[in-house]
């Protein structure tokens, strides 16, 4: 593993406008790109959330997986974020892993918010994913998936080691909320020995709904590392220390008592 640079957008959303979002969040990458290795945009960040799949959803060859993939290769680094995606009139939410060479994984949403309607129009998505970056195997989950600990469970074996090193939540989480979103942050990152990032949009949406952002980056020992809480939009730019990981891993491996289990479908 080698250190891990990371910029999280914290920011807030145009209701319904896809170019807009990608043109703001363009402007502010290329304002505070520096050889970042990984750049993480929130939830659903070309709409809003939620918003009608059938007139916004977009195909995996559309416009936002176009720039996706020009910036990246352009900068060199790898981008994540979701946004509505359709497959043959099947709806996901979904976390595009773009890469610098164009390849790409994507994650759809597991866990979709039926107390907000999510599940009328959005398909659950049904695997996880792992991606590596720098020798960093990293997961990344969206919103909701937050709420399941079974989900963001982290494994361990003598003969692989632990199964992630992070876990990335993007997100578009109510204000109302932030004590639980605050706080199983801080728990899946002790709880699973891992680093977390949780990247949360702030402003008000068409809805009403008003997002006081909060996003976090904790380390494996649930230390906040960077916490920006005030509702305003950042820009954060953060280096994971890779031997910090490494060294806590082997002074404190709760991984060795681990109940085994596997997830069914």
């Amino acid at each position: 593993m080698q250190d891990l640079k990371v910029l999280a957008l914290q920011s807030d959303l145009v209701w319904e406008n896809p170019q807009a979002n990608r043109i703001a969040f363009e402007e502010k990458i290329r304002k505070e790109f520096d050889y970042h290795d990984l750049i993480i945009l929130p939830e659903t960040f070309t709409t809003g959330f939620p918003v009608n799949p059938e007139k916004y959803a977009e195909e995996i060859n559309g416009k936002t997986m176009g720039w996706l993939k020009g910036l990246s290769s352009e900068l060199t680094t790898c981008i994540c974020g979701s946004f509505l995606l359709d497959t043959n009139s099947k709806y996901s939410n979904t976390l595009i892993w773009m890469r610098s060479d164009g390849s790409f994984e994507r994650y759809d949403k597991r866990h979709v918010f039926s107390m907000g309607g999510e599940h009328k129009k959005i398909k659950a998505g049904e695997s996880q994913l792992i991606v590596e970056l720098k020798g960093w195997k990293i997961k990344p989950m969206i919103c909701y998936d937050l709420r399941f600990p079974v989900w963001s469970k982290n494994h361990y074996s003598k003969s692989s080691g632990f199964e992630y090193d992070m876990a990335i939540y993007v997100a578009n989480w109510p204000a109302v909320r932030a004590y639980p979103w605050r706080n199983l942050l801080t728990a899946r990152a002790i709880e699973n020995i891992a680093c977390i990032i949780g990247v949360n949009r702030v402003g008000n949406d068409n809805s009403g709904i008003n997002y006081n952002g909060d996003t976090m980056l904790i380390d494996a020992k649930g230390n906040v590392l960077y916490d920006a809480k005030d509702g305003q939009e950042h820009n954060i730019s953060f280096v994971f220390k890779a031997q910090e990981l490494e060294d806590f891993r082997k002074k404190f491996n709760v991984g060795f008592d681990w109940d085994d289990f596997k997830i069914t479908f």
